[in-house]
């Protein structure tokens, strides 16, 4: 009778498994449901962050190819006011971030159409050159069914011959769930793990079974967007470099720093290096010269194309330091220690925190106090604590 009672007062697994939000809204005084829906939304963006495991081995050099779906599919509207034209549109913003976030990765666009696939771009760290590629697309008419082995066949023959020290990743936009390819998809998928490379997948329509395998097999992550706001936010998890794998060993990295300069005499005057295919080479401007070869450059960071010299500035690497030691995630403080603490103000944003209502978070080294968006401002844009950077001496 004790196990009966037990089992009743547990209730059914989905009951304690999943949590029923729709409890948790309320109307304000205005009858509106915004303010509960954006609590519930910070709740699960806080569970993120703290589902994130410390002392991880990153990627910093991060080879990533995007392999974009052009078939009909692209056409229903699902999305406004059509897939496509949504996709292109978060696609600009994701090259935007992921640049601002890996300064020193490089990133290459393929598209699939009509049972083909075309490499759009190359690998290369130009956000300008991609955007201006993504852009062009939008004239583009989807046609025809995607070839999902074919696509992943080129990025392959690229991704194999980067050093096994840089991360090589692979994120698929696939809206079809049919894909006619060539020959076994799966010898592909078994390729494309023992060399390491990492394919994940955004569905716009319903799981399909053989891009749930790829991302399986590649550990890598397969996720189905519901809306616009949720494709975005699978997209946009991409940004962070991943964990690298066990086997993975450690290199030596040999970079330049070239500072820029400008032609003193006329004589001095030469075409850059990264513009010698354009119709109108640039020639006599301002650049960075590589320190083994002289060689010219507009833009870092870049790959000398005659000596192979990564060349980088030092805010490019700075930038990607946060992700090697990101901010330890703060303590959530009850609403009685809210109520008993003489400060009653967010330390960054010094809004009144002295309500039952509002969430406060506490930074365990400088012990300054945070509402919650401040506190997901601080982990996932600033990534640097205001209390510890205004007073080292008390973060440690």
């Amino acid at each position: 009778m004790a196990a009966v009672d037990e089992s009743d007062q547990q209730g059914y697994r989905w009951e304690t498994e999943y949590e029923r939000t729709w409890e948790v809204l309320q109307e304000d005084s205005a009858g509106s449901l915004t303010s509960s829906v954006q609590d519930v939304v910070q709740g699960i963006k806080r569970r993120r962050l703290l589902e994130k495991k410390p002392n991880l081995r990153l990627g910093m050099m991060r080879h990533l190819f995007i392999i974009l779906d052009l078939s009909e599919t692209m056409r229903d509207q699902d999305l406004k006011p059509n897939r496509l034209y949504c996709v292109l549109k978060l696609l600009e913003k994701f090259i935007a971030e992921f640049f601002d976030q890996n300064p020193i990765g490089q990133l290459g666009i393929i598209t699939t159409r009509n049972k083909r696939a075309d490499r759009l771009t190359e690998l290369a760290g130009n956000q300008k050159k991609h955007i201006e590629a993504v852009q062009s697309l939008k004239t583009t008419t989807p046609l025809g069914e995607p070839s999902l082995q074919n696509s992943l066949d080129v990025a392959a023959q690229t991704l194999r011959h980067i050093p096994s020290h840089a991360s090589r990743e692979i994120v698929v936009i696939f809206g079809s769930l049919t894909s006619c390819d060539p020959g076994n998809i799966y010898d592909t998928t078994n390729m494309l793990r023992e060399n390491n490379v990492r394919c994940s997948v955004v569905g716009l329509s319903a799981e399909v079974s053989i891009c749930k395998t790829l991302a399986k097999e590649t550990s890598g992550e397969y996720g189905i967007s519901l809306d616009e706001s949720h494709l975005r936010d699978l997209l946009m998890a991409h940004v962070a470099p991943p964990p690298i794998g066990p086997n993975s060993e450690y290199f030596l990295i040999r970079m330049g720093f070239p500072q820029q300069k400008a032609h003193e005499r006329l004589d001095e005057f030469s075409f850059c290096l990264c513009h010698l295919d354009q119709p109108e080479p640039r020639y006599g401007q301002p650049g960075y010269f590589c320190p083994v070869c002289l060689s010219k450059y507009c833009e870092l960071p870049v790959e000398c194309k005659v000596c192979g010299l990564t060349l980088v500035s030092a805010p490019h690497l700075a930038r990607s330091y946060h992700h090697l030691f990101p901010v330890e995630p703060f303590e959530e403080i009850t609403p009685e220690d809210v109520s008993s603490s003489q400060n009653q103000r967010c330390f960054s944003c010094l809004v009144e925190t002295h309500s039952d209502k509002v969430a406060l978070f506490k930074c365990k080294a400088c012990q300054q106090q945070f509402c919650i968006d401040c506190d997901l401002f601080i982990h996932e844009v600033l990534h640097s604590c205001p209390g510890c950077a205004g007073n080292p001496a008390k973060s440690g």
